[in-house]
């Protein structure tokens, strides 16, 4: 999400559509052997992996929550690779998904003999004490004078992916083996993990939810990477079904997300959350 934010501050004319996969929980990896902990200030002198410019201004801003400075540890620039950079030593910690990263981490210890709780992270969401890690959430995106000039194939666009939701919702074990009937290089251990993970964070109506947007904004202007004036690139517009109602305790739905997550580590399988919504 605040990667879309960003493009438009920058000019680029991008408009977030919905949302695929909401608040996946973001943070900075790491394995227990590293000799980091989860004190932030374990950070200090370890070679820490980021993706983009953004990951690098997180993890400056963060500093000067905890009396460091952007000199306290060193950034290296890593890209798509922060699982291989791990494993290969070329960094101490990285930034990544609970749903990816650390599911290749955890099938990789377990293929060295190794315990899977090796792998554990510092999530940004608390570190910055954002109250949410919507920050990530993993949106549709479309190009401005595009939506402007096609509303009607966007809303077709947007009614497949909602039916294409619905069905792996329903039915993921069917989902997973059609997608991998169109990509069988997939077809390994570890993306089944991968799938099972990420199916507790697929947003059932696609919105795109105001309270998230409006932290993410404030976040951004935090970072100084938004003008104080900045507003929110987003829109319902396009989406023509009627919407969850708001979580009545987001905060504690992450809690227990957590809880489920680890479950679904232990025992695999395809579970989801049941929120209470407001009234």
């Amino acid at each position: 999400m605040i990667h879309t934010l960003a493009a438009a501050a920058r000019g680029f004319p991008v408009t977030s559509i919905g949302s695929l996969l909401n608040e996946p929980f973001t943070g900075v990896i790491y394995l227990t052997s590293s000799g980091i902990t989860p004190s932030f200030t374990s950070l200090i002198g370890k070679r820490i992996g980021y993706v983009g410019e953004f990951g690098k201004i997180q993890l400056d801003e963060l500093t000067s929550y905890y009396n460091m400075s952007p000199s306290s540890y060193t950034a290296v620039r890593v890209g798509m690779n922060v699982t291989k950079s791990l494993i290969d030593g070329t960094i101490d910690a990285g930034i990544g998904l609970e749903n990816v990263q650390m599911v290749e981490l955890e099938e990789w210890l377990v293929s060295q003999n190794r315990s899977r709780d090796e792998v554990r992270m510092l999530r940004i969401d608390e570190l910055a004490e954002l109250g949410c890690c919507c920050f990530c959430s993993i949106l549709y995106i479309g190009n401005d004078d595009f939506l402007a000039a096609n509303p009607d194939k966007v809303k077709a666009f947007m009614r497949a992916c909602k039916r294409a939701t619905d069905f792996v919702l329903a039915e993921p074990a069917q989902a997973w083996q059609e997608f991998l009937d169109v990509k069988p290089v997939l077809n390994t251990a570890t993306n089944r993990k991968i799938f099972e993970r990420s199916f507790a964070y697929f947003s059932t109506d696609l919105q795109n939810v105001k309270r998230d947007w409006e932290k993410v904004t404030r976040y951004g202007k935090r970072l100084g990477v938004l003008d104080e004036g900045f507003e929110s690139n987003f829109t319902n517009k396009f989406l023509q079904w009627e919407f969850e109602g708001e979580s009545e305790d987001p905060t504690g739905d992450q809690k227990r997300m957590v809880v489920l997550q680890e479950g679904v580590k232990e025992n695999g399988g395809f579970v989801r959350l049941q929120t209470a919504v407001a009234a």
